[in-house]
């Protein structure tokens, strides 16, 4: 008994670049991005109980030659 042949369809990697921009084209009004919430600065009045090693901090405090 023989298998009726159905028509064979296009594998992913088969699909053409420019059908793939248009297929992102249409898709694009769907995406939304939310809006990023910036994060409030925190006053250096409410960091507590961060202990930096001295080595640290004389690098960091060596760094401030090479830029603002």
């Amino acid at each position: 008994m023989t298998k009726p042949i159905a028509p064979r369809e296009p594998r992913e990697s088969e699909i053409s670049l420019a059908q793939l921009r248009g297929d992102c084209a249409r898709m694009a009004p769907h995406w939304v991005v939310p809006a990023a919430a910036v994060p409030a600065p925190v006053p250096p009045s409410h960091i507590h109980g961060v202990v930096v090693p001295a080595s640290s901090a004389r690098l960091l405090d060596a760094m401030s030659e090479y830029g603002d």
